[in-house]
């Protein structure tokens, strides 16, 4: 069965007219309950991530001070959201629900999370809505439990680079980070991934499924993971207002298709978080999101 992380704390209060989509957090497991997409059984609420789990990938006088409530105005200002406990609590569980997804991905052959993929966050700061590094921490979480995880792949697939899983997983040997991302788009100093493909603005669905299809199966030989990280963001559509790329949402499930049937084919176990989203149409958001669960189902069960 697909498990999907999902808490009613994923949904954090935001000031009206706020740049984050945080409804989405709402919206998704509504239409997927309400097309019969998933029934109640698919989702799990997560457990809340202890400090042994994150400080494995972030600095402990930065864990510290996001417990506390102590970070500088000039520390608070790039993540974008206003600091609160609750706030704190929430990126906790979205953590450990990408934690807890790893096992079930290992048993079923994929899990998802309704949240994360906050690959902005470094190792002592976050930025762009990122404060915890979600799948970077369970991947470090992961290779510690030694499952027989010795190699993980991290393919980003948000329209913007993935710079602090970049930065957090700099010469490491165990860990290879995949990112594909506008060229002209944040963040505008990009970190060096062991992968990065600079996509130019307006870029179609077929010249992007062309170097995807060309690329991660070449990756994937080479290095030889035995668990892969997906952040699945929505961001590459053409009208998303953060995003510079040119894709459709038929463009955007054919990139789902593809990373999902490749997992599949290899035997290798997947982990889903969401990423940004920022369409115009909040429809269109939903629905793209909303593609990637539907794929889960038909291609793994």
């Amino acid at each position: 069965m697909l498990k999907i992380a999902f808490d009613k704390d994923y949904i954090h209060p935001l000031e009206k007219n706020h740049r984050f989509p945080m409804v989405k957090y709402e919206l998704i497991p509504e239409q997927l309950l309400r097309e019969g997409s998933c029934s109640s059984d698919n989702f799990f609420i997560p457990g809340i991530a202890t400090k042994n789990e994150i400080i494995i990938t972030h600095e402990s006088k930065y864990y510290d001070k996001l417990s506390t409530l102590s970070l500088s105005k000039k520390e608070e200002r790039p993540i974008g959201f206003p600091m609160s406990k609750e706030l704190i609590l929430r990126e906790k569980k979205i953590v450990k629900g990408t934690i807890e997804c790893c096992n079930f991905s290992i048993d079923n052959g994929v899990a998802m999370n309704i949240a994360g993929g906050t690959h902005h966050a470094f190792y002592d700061r976050g930025e762009a809505f990122c404060i915890l590094n979600d799948q970077s921490i369970a991947a470090n979480v992961l290779l510690n439990e030694k499952k027989g995880i010795n190699k993980i792949l991290i393919v980003d697939l948000d329209v913007h680079q993935g710079n602090g899983t970049a930065s957090l997983f700099r010469d490491r040997e165990d860990v290879f980070t995949l990112s594909f991302h506008g060229k002209n788009n944040y963040p505008f100093r990009k970190e060096k991934s062991d992968f990065d493909y600079d996509f130019d603005d307006h870029t179609d669905d077929y010249f992007y499924l062309d170097k995807l299809r060309r690329h991660l199966p070449e990756i994937i030989d080479s290095f030889e993971p035995d668990f892969i990280f997906y952040l699945s963001g929505v961001d590459i559509l053409k009208n998303d207002k953060l995003g510079k790329l040119g894709l459709s949402i038929e463009g955007c499930k054919e990139r789902d298709r593809f990373v999902l049937e490749t997992c599949k084919k290899n035997n290798i176990p997947l982990q889903i978080s969401m990423g940004g989203g920022y369409s115009s149409n909040l429809r269109d958001i939903i629905e793209a999101h909303s593609n990637t669960f539907r794929l889960a189902q038909d291609i793994f069960f």
